[in-house]
């Protein structure tokens, strides 16, 4: 799923205190169908998404594309923490790209609510304090 809110902008929302994600996507005309089908939950194309309250984009599901096998790999053996990276060059800018990429990789517990919500609360790796990042997924 891609997320179109920069990860900086994440960061910042962080250093202040607690994050809550919401994703929203609209249940379709033959949706309720579509659920007792088999269709999950992120398997919905497209996503309103809220900031702590705040309606600030949309989020749509996609597959991966090289560059995200790229990062993907690049972050494979880290298992807790966050970093930068450098930019894979996706030819389109006729030439090396510039800028790296900011990261965060954590363990999250997953909580289903229905087939139509589930939550995803990031772990402390110190096991103190609440979730600092909680993502929530709803099909209304």
């Amino acid at each position: 799923m891609q997320v179109a809110r920069p990860t900086s902008s994440l960061v910042n929302e962080m250093s202040s205190g607690l994050v809550r994600i919401a994703l929203e996507s609209e249940k379709q005309q033959g949706s309720a169908r579509a659920v007792m089908n088999g269709r999950k939950l992120f398997q919905e194309p497209s996503w309103t998404m809220y900031c702590n309250g705040r309606k600030c984009g949309y989020a749509a599901t996609r597959t991966c594309g090289e560059s995200d096998w790229h990062v993907l790999s690049t972050v494979r053996s880290v298992s807790v923490g966050a970093g930068v990276i450098p930019v894979l060059d996706d030819g389109k800018k006729g030439g090396a790209s510039e800028g790296e990429l900011l990261y965060m990789r954590a363990r999250f517990e997953r909580v289903v609510g229905s087939l139509d919500s589930e939550a995803f609360y990031m772990l402390n790796p110190e096991g103190n304090g609440g979730p600092e990042l909680s993502i929530f997924l709803l099909r209304i």
